[in-house]
């Protein structure tokens, strides 16, 4: 039996790659591709999607909130994140949103294949460094040490991508329906939490964390 695959990369020379390896495998057949969590919803909605390939630092709305989004729509669909990073929180908020693999993008195709074959048994799949990365802060959360994004609010973390985006706090209010002075609340306490306090190291931390891919 085929599996009806979307792959939603804003990298399309990445999704070409992507969509020639899987159909190397006789029972996986990609039948849409999406650049953005827009685009990904209206495809997999469209397509019938039973399993979706997403990155998660897609810009506007990112690979955490789309993968929220898509199984409200279609709760049967396989989820498998995508990452430069191995960032603990962004797995854990992906975990959270309802995939059911994350890999990152340097581990080979094969080991993507081998999530794929989890997930699809209804099994959770983390690659060999994203599960070293969620020990580590296993570890750390219970010596009492965790730091860095895990101390922001998932709320925290998506305004924090559209700053790094280069979006002001109205065009964020605006696309998140909130009012300009909570935009303005969460910016301080986002600021406050991470110790960093201009634009630019808040779009460098978004960036080293896998949130954004806003210099590509």
């Amino acid at each position: 039996m085929t599996m009806r695959v979307v792959l939603a990369d804003d990298h399309q020379i990445f999704r070409h790659a992507l969509k020639a390896l899987l159909e190397r495998e006789g029972d996986l057949q990609v039948v849409g591709e999406a650049c953005n969590g827009d685009e990904l919803l209206s495809v997999a909605v469209r397509e019938a999607a039973e399993l979706v390939c997403i990155d998660v630092a897609m810009p506007g709305m990112n690979g955490v909130e789309a993968t929220r989004r898509l199984l409200t729509l279609r709760p049967d669909t396989k989820v498998v994140g995508l990452s430069a990073f191995a960032d603990r929180q962004i797995v854990l908020d992906m975990l959270n949103a309802g995939a059911k693999g994350y890999v990152t993008k340097t581990e080979p195709g094969e080991e993507l294949l081998r999530a794929i074959r989890t997930v699809v048994r209804g099994r959770t799949y983390l690659c060999p460094e994203v599960a070293e990365a969620i020990k580590n802060a296993l570890c750390e959360q219970s010596s009492g040490n965790a730091a860095g994004s895990g101390r922001i609010t998932a709320r925290e973390r998506q305004i924090l991508q559209l700053i790094a985006e280069g979006h002001t706090s109205g065009g964020i209010a605006e696309r998140l329906h909130l009012a300009v002075s909570t935009v303005e609340v969460h910016r301080r306490n986002i600021m406050r939490k991470l110790d960093l306090h201009s634009v630019a190291s808040l779009t460098k931390f978004a960036i080293r964390s896998g949130l954004t891919s806003a210099t590509d």
